[in-house]
């Protein structure tokens, strides 16, 4: 059973395009950028998991509540998820059902990869732009949560949008890839 991701934090293999050098030059540039949102996100993590520690060891030990650990470990839970969407898409690490792709010749295969890659575009595009939206929403409003600590939900919104965008813009080029006839070792899978 192939998930077509390995756990090391190597770069997403660079497509091979014949003399296209923008969008050769456009896959670099978004790697680069997908892997270090990644150290980003992983550092998110292990700050969250100290935060969560620190709030159970606070609460059994001192009888203290703290009011700001929970909805700052959601933000950074929801910072990290979405942001790492696209390095994850980049080494096409998704959760995929892989039946129609073992039966399918290998030309048929690749219309089905290219028309997924397109509808899934489409789809995280509009939820990019609806995330935008709420952000948008939530700054001008100035809208927070309803707990006592009280952070803004223009930080979660934000990290939403930005995550389904840098999620669509490698999903777009992904399809541009396809439709280039460029390729790319994660493409096969």
């Amino acid at each position: 059973m192939s998930h077509g991701f390995d756990l090391d934090a190597a770069p997403a293999p660079l497509p091979r395009l014949a003399g296209n050098s923008a969008l050769a030059m456009l896959a670099r540039s978004l790697n680069w950028v997908n892997l270090q949102v990644l150290r980003l996100s992983m550092a998110a993590l292990v700050l969250t998991s100290a935060v969560l520690t620190y709030s159970v060891a606070t609460r059994y030990f001192f009888k203290t509540a703290t009011d700001w650990q929970d909805e700052a470990s959601v933000f950074m839970l929801v910072g990290a998820i979405f942001m790492c969407t696209a390095y994850v898409q980049s080494m096409r690490g998704h959760v995929g059902i892989e039946a129609l792709a073992t039966l399918l010749p290998a030309s048929v295969n690749r219309v089905r990869a290219t028309v997924v890659d397109i509808v899934s575009t489409l789809f995280c595009s509009f939820f990019a732009w609806k995330s935008w939206t709420l952000f948008h929403e939530a700054w001008a409003e100035g809208q927070t949560t309803s707990s006592s600590f009280a952070p803004p939900l223009w930080i979660p919104y934000s990290l939403m949008a930005v995550g389904m965008s840098l999620l669509a813009l490698q999903l777009l080029l992904q399809s541009v890839l396809h439709v280039a006839g460029g390729d790319s070792e994660g493409d096969a899978k």
